[in-house]
Order: structure tokens, then C-alpha cells, then sequence
């Protein structure tokens, strides 16, 4: 009986995939963030490695303000931790509020804000539109995978929308190429 027992937790064990992914590919030296699109793009120097589609907040038009406001923030950050044992499955937090933000805020009187990540998407909110406090929520199969690809210290550019091409200037060879949709 025992080794019966014994089998059938060893077999159940091994159908239980983890979160924990390894990468041994080129390192991430820079994510871009396009809200309007809702894409994120994991780069080495000008070469994408991947792309993900994500949710923002409950209002995701315009950059995070306060606390409070639903918004996801825009501009330049570094990621600054992260969390393995995140209620969102996986987690990676974004330095916000920088020194401009915590500026704006006071000279208008209101709390910041913080704690924004990107994090993974649990099973209640998996399809919903725009459902976080102002994180920037993607599928837990893509979390896993650039909660592996990230380190800390990596920079993060998070656009209100990707910019329109103008036919005057050569391609930036830091933006991510149109995804094909």
C-alpha cells in the first residue's frame, strides 16, 4: 500500500509544471511598454527576443498621477525587485514613483502612489479588459518566461502609444518591429 501511495504522489508530483523557468539566451537590456497597443517587448540592445499582449488599469489612458487613479505610469523606469511569491503568480516591480513623479504629486498635494509591477493574471481576471490598480498584468505562461529573461536594473520605457512612423526620418532601431497583427 505504501508503495502504491508512494507512485501516485511521484506521478502526480511530476504533472505539476513550475512557474520557475530558466533563459540562457541574450540578456534583456531594455523593455518598451506601448499602453494603447497593449505590448510588451523584451529587447536586446535593437533585437526583440519577445513580445507579450498585457492588460493595464481600470483607466488606462494618461500617466499614473496618484494613488488611486487606475492608471499605469509612463516614462522611464528600472525594474527594482522582484517577487516569486507574488498573489499574481509571478511579479516584477518597476521603480515608480521616480523623482518627476513624486514632484508632480506634491505640487499637487496627492500621494503617488506605488508599488506597480508587471505580474501574471489569475484565473478570475484571465480575459477581463483592464482590470488592475495600474500594473501591467500579462498571462502567466508570459510571466514565467520574462520573469526568467529579467533581471534587476533593466530598463523599462512604457509609451502612452507606439509612434507613428514618419516617412522623413529612418527607422529607430530601438523600436520593436510592428508585430503583425
Amino acid at each position: 500500500m505504501r508503495i502504491l501511495a508512494f507512485i501516485l504522489l511521484t506521478l502526480a508530483l511530476t504533472g505539476c509544471a513550475s512557474k520557475f523557468r530558466s533563459y540562457d539566451g541574450p540578456a534583456v537590456t531594455r523593455i518598451v511598454v506601448y499602453k494603447a497597443e497593449r505590448e510588451v517587448h523584451l529587447l536586446h540592445h535593437d533585437a526583440v527576443l519577445e513580445s507579450f499582449d498585457m492588460e493595464l488599469g481600470f483607466a488606462p489612458e494618461g500617466t499614473k498621477e496618484r494613488y488611486g487613479d487606475g492608471r499605469t505610469p509612463e516614462g522611464r523606469y528600472f525594474i527594482d525587485r522582484r517577487n516569486p511569491e507574488s498573489r499574481y503568480h509571478l511579479s516584477l516591480g518597476i521603480d515608480y514613483p521616480r523623482g518627476v513623479d513624486q514632484q508632480r504629486a506634491t505640487e499637487a498635494g496627492v500621494d503617488p502612489g506605488g508599488d506597480i509591477f508587471f505580474h501574471g493574471t489569475p484565473r478570475e481576471f484571465a480575459g477581463r479588459d483592464d482590470w488592475t490598480a495600474g500594473c501591467l498584468a500579462i498571462p502567466n505562461r508570459d510571466i514565467e518566461r520574462m520573469y526568467a529573461m529579467v533581471g534587476i536594473g533593466t530598463p523599462v520605457d512604457i509609451y502612452a502609444a507606439r509612434p507613428a512612423p514618419n516617412p522623413m526620418v529612418l527607422p529607430d532601431p530601438l523600436r520593436p518591429a510592428p508585430l503583425g497583427r
